[in-house]
C-alpha cells in the first residue's frame, strides 16, 4: 500500500495499529486495519525500507500518526546490508 493510500486511511479513520518492524539491517513499516495488515510500499510496488528507526518513525509522524509499536526482536543494527 502505498503513501497516498495510507494516508486516506488515516484521514478516515481505519487505521487501528501502525507496527514499525526491523528484520537483519532493514525497518519497514506495516498498517493495521480492521480487516488487513498491509506493508507500506513505494510508488513503484516494492516495500518502502528505512535504514534508521528515526527516519521510519518520523515518515510515520509525517502521515498523522502519533503512536506506533515497534518490533525490534530480529533486528541487527551492526549487520550490513547487501543491495540486490
Amino acid at each position: 500500500m502505498n503513501e497516498k493510500t495510507i494516508r486516506a486511511l488515516v484521514e478516515a479513520g481505519a487505521v487501528k495499529k501502525v507496527l514499525i518492524i526491523a528484520e537483519g539491517s532493514v525497518i519497514h513499516v506495516d498498517i493495521v486495519t480492521q480487516n488487513d495488515v498491509v506493508t507500506a510500499t513505494t510508488l513503484k510496488g516494492t516495500i518502502k525500507l528505512w535504514a534508521t528507526l528515526d527516519a521510519s518513525a518520523k515518515w510515520v509522524k509525517n502521515l498523522g500518526i502519533g503512536r506506533i509499536q515497534l518490533v525490534i526482536d530480529k533486528w541487527l543494527p551492526g549487520q550490513k546490508g547487501l543491495r540486490l
